[in-house]
Order: C-alpha cells, then sequence, then structure tokens
C-alpha cells in the first residue's frame, strides 16, 4: 500500500495517489493540459530568475535550455518512468555535478589550451553523466544537455559551484507546476522514489508448437494426411 494513502484525500490528490484506477484521457485532453502546464512551466521559471535581482546579479540565465526538454516530459509523456520525480531531479543533479568537476578538470589547464578541449569537456560530460544516471536509477534524457552546457555555455560555466542550487530549484519549480496541473484532470507523478514493475506472468496452458498446432487445424477440418508412396 502506498504511504500516500496514509494522507487525507485532499493533499494524496495532487501527489498523485488514486484510490481507483485511473482511465485514459481523450486526446484533446492530453494536448490541452500539456499546453497548459509547459506555458505555465516555463513562465514562471524565466519570471523567477529573469526578473529576481537575487538572480540576474549572479548571472544567471532566464532558464537553463535542458528544461524546455524536461517540459515535453513532465507535462507531455507524464506515464513513462523518464518522467517522474526520481529522474526529473537525480537525472538533472547528477548531469549538472558531472559537467562542472570535469568542465573545472580541464580548468587546470593553460588557458587556450582550455578552449580548445571545450569539446572533449562537453563530450565527456554528457557520456560520464548518461551512465552515471543509468547506474543510479535516474536516466533523464534532458539532463545530458544540462551536463554538457555546464561544460560548452560560458554564461552557466562562470557559475561554477552556484549551477547545482539554481537547478534544484529550477527542477522544484517545474515539479510544483506538474502536481498542481497534471493532477486536476490526469494523474502525475506515477510513482516518486521507486518503480516496481508489474510481474511477468506465464501463461499456465501450455502453447503448442506450429506442427501441432498445424495437426490440430487438420483435425478440426476433417482433413487426414495422405502418406506419399515411397
Amino acid at each position: 500500500m502506498s504511504r500516500l494513502s496514509r494522507l487525507p484525500s485532499f493533499i494524496s490528490h495532487w501527489l498523485g495517489h488514486r484510490s481507483t484506477p485511473v482511465h485514459k484521457d481523450p486526446a484533446h485532453i492530453i494536448y490541452f493540459w500539456s499546453f497548459v502546464g509547459s506555458f505555465l512551466g516555463i513562465s514562471l521559471i524565466q519570471a523567477i530568475f529573469g526578473q529576481a535581482h537575487y538572480f540576474i546579479e549572479r548571472g544567471v540565465p532566464s532558464i537553463v535550455a535542458s528544461y524546455g526538454a524536461t517540459a515535453v516530459l513532465v507535462y507531455g509523456a507524464i506515464d513513462v518512468p523518464l518522467s517522474q520525480p526520481r529522474s526529473l531531479f537525480g537525472g538533472h543533479f547528477l548531469g549538472a555535478l558531472v559537467g562542472i568537476c570535469i568542465t573545472k578538470l580541464f580548468h587546470l589547464l593553460p588557458e587556450e589550451r582550455f578552449h580548445s578541449l571545450l569539446w572533449l569537456a562537453g563530450s565527456l560530460s554528457c557520456a560520464v553523466s548518461i551512465v552515471g544516471m543509468q547506474i543510479t536509477g535516474t536516466t533523464h534524457p534532458p539532463a545530458g544537455a544540462t551536463a554538457l552546457l555546464a561544460s560548452l555555455n560560458p554564461e552557466i560555466r562562470d557559475m561554477g559551484w552556484y549551477y547545482l542550487p539554481v537547478i534544484l530549484l529550477t527542477s522544484t519549480l517545474i515539479l510544483v507546476v506538474a502536481l498542481i496541473v497534471n493532477n486536476i484532470h490526469r494523474r502525475f507523478p506515477v510513482f516518486w522514489i521507486k518503480h516496481t514493475p508489474a510481474p511477468i506472468t506465464k501463461s499456465s496452458t501450455p502453447t503448442s508448437s506450429p506442427i501441432e498446432t498445424l495437426t490440430d487445424v487438420e483435425k478440426k477440418a476433417g482433413e487426414t494426411v495422405t502418406e506419399i508412396p515411397v
């Protein structure tokens, strides 16, 4: 039983818990709420980072570009494991952390040499973050771009370690909007921390081989197999 079921229904509903099965919505409902969610989520992020003097003074861009791809998942494909909070937070944070670490290691080189090897730093950041997400079970495709931007985007590269809290805040904002919008008519998330896939059940009826199946069909049709004389 889900721990969310212990909460009052008016709270657990907005956290994705349902006591009855959820029916698939018509396509036009999915399109509508995907548009509303992505518009509000991206707008909220840009409003906070683009208008607050605290972030402007620290050179934080109005939005990290990889969250455009996250919006596709979190608002448009809300049932897949890649869209769930575990992948959203874990993937982006891991991608940012790997990107920063690798870029800082390359920054130990002379400035000219560093800029000539930015392509290598970006490639390594993306590749290592992918493997890290696979190992930790936090695969989130847009997080590959989060790692890449830490190396190749000058604004983000200059932020250094401050990139990490920005990523966490951005993920939180996009999740808050998803919890509100996606739970008005749909259900999100499917799970929070751990996903337990449905067990694969074997049929109790033995499967016939192609030859046996053909024989059964012939018998039912009243056909006889004529022996060919040698």
